[in-house]
């Protein structure tokens, strides 16, 4: 075989293998299958034949019960839809109904993974976001010819932060030094260059206040859920949760605002439920004695942070969310796992925290009293949020996740002109 005909029979293979990388979107066709397609006015219609709009896709396979990793998103994504459309990418409709109750951006819901490829094929798509570790996001991660970004849906100490799937992705977004080292302890043969600093732009919204001050000293106790295996369960919830809350309403001078984790709610964990129906009564009962306490199952935590002035948690992203926000005000976390010497290791912020465990958690009373009216960690906290957060303050974190969406986007498309002339 000549030389030439070698070549053209390369250049062949490799274009059946990359699956239409040099495919232009002019055809802009969909299949009935895709399911539906929101117009800006908001009304579902059927997506045959009907152009997709949008340079950036955001995609989620799970359903409704774990919609809350999209949400908190939503109003940066609604902001970057401003300069490049923002298309919302479903593989349920029990999320994709979800979503449109939360927001306006445009939606999709593709049921098959043809449809799936059809969709990125068809259209002016770019960039990719991935908000979780999903298994389904490796259906999405299969096409070429897109920019497969993961940006997590929070920051936190939690084993689940890191995954070995982080290195199928072009790029993973994180929030500082933290997170970069976290990815250097617990990644093997990792490129590192992936790795961008972005802060955590959801932190920059001003949100509509959800909870009012009162004349109280307001406490906050948010309990994280069970995770989906031991490895990734940090509540305090059937440890120590019950405890937390009956030393709390022995204090008069405190008001207590119980914020769980949306999953906490569906809970199907025996020990985590009865927790947290005995919590819910024992404040329920005080409530109706006109204490002022605070039951909030399902509202946005970030938007009450603001009317509190002490927070207690668990490892998770809320505890990071306070110290970024809130840096001055008291943070207090529980270790489930009763091992101090593993919880500084793996939870660097509870060097600047007092921590409920399985020791402290019998004197809780003077815990509280030397965490909430003491406070001698201050000093600490506002260098873990350097560590967490590097430098960035808050507004900043925007700014450099649209800039990084922009020019991952230029620099595809640039590679893509290039691949193209490759194979013309």
């Amino acid at each position: 075989m000549s030389s030439e005909n070698i070549t053209s029979s390369i250049k062949a293979s490799v274009k059946g293998v990359l699956r239409k990388v040099g495919r232009r979107p002019e055809a802009k066709r969909l299949t009935r299958a895709m399911g539906f397609v929101n117009r800006p006015a908001g009304a579902n219609v059927g997506v045959s034949n009907i152009p997709v709009p949008g340079s950036v896709a955001v995609y989620f396979g799970d359903g409704a019960d774990k919609i809350y990793q999209v949400s908190q998103w939503l109003p940066v994504l609604e902001e970057l839809h401003q300069t490049e459309e923002v298309l919302l990418v479903f593989r349920t409709v029990s999320a994709f109904n979800a979503a449109g109750k939360l927001t306006d951006l445009p939606r999709i819901f593709a049921r098959r993974f043809t449809d799936l490829m059809d969709l990125y094929d068809d259209n002016d798509l770019k960039l990719v976001i991935y908000v979780n570790n999903s298994r389904s996001n490796f259906q999405s991660l299969d096409h070429p010819r897109l920019v497969h970004v993961h940006v997590n849906h929070g920051e936190s100490d939690k084993l689940s932060m890191v995954s070995n799937k982080a290195k199928a992705y072009d790029k993973v977004f994180v929030a500082g030094p933290a997170a970069i080292k976290r990815h250097e302890t617990m990644l093997i043969d990792f490129d590192f260059n992936k790795l961008v600093v972005t802060g955590r732009p959801q932190l920059d919204i001003d949100f509509k206040r959800e909870l009012e001050p009162s004349d109280k000293f307001d406490v906050m106790y948010a309990p994280t859920w069970e995770g989906e295996n031991d490895d990734n369960n940090y509540t305090s919830l059937d440890r120590y949760g019950v405890a937390i809350v009956e030393a709390l309403l022995a204090n008069p001078s405190l008001r207590i605002i119980y914020k769980p984790h949306p999953r906490i709610e569906t809970s199907k964990t025996p020990e985590v439920a009865q927790a947290h129906q005995q919590i819910k009564d024992l404040l329920q009962a005080s409530i109706d004695a006109g204490s002022g306490h605070v039951i909030s199952e399902q509202g946005n935590i970030l938007a009450m942070f603001e009317s509190t002035d002490a927070l207690i948690t668990d490892v998770s992203s809320v505890g990071l969310d306070y110290l970024y926000l809130q840096p001055e005000k008291p943070l207090v976390i529980s270790d489930r796992r009763n091992n101090r010497k593993n919880l500084l290791r793996d939870a660097p912020i509870a060097q600047a925290c007092h921590v409920i465990d399985r020791k402290s958690v019998n004197d809780l009373p003077a815990l509280f009293e030397d965490a909430l009216t003491n406070d001698e960690h201050k000093t600490e906290r506002l260098e873990m949020r350097e560590f967490y957060f590097g430098e960035l303050t808050r507004g900043e974190s925007t700014k450099r996740f649209q800039q990084v969406v922009k020019d991952l986007i230029a620099e595809r498309q640039k590679n893509l002109v290039n691949f193209r002339g490759w194979h013309s």
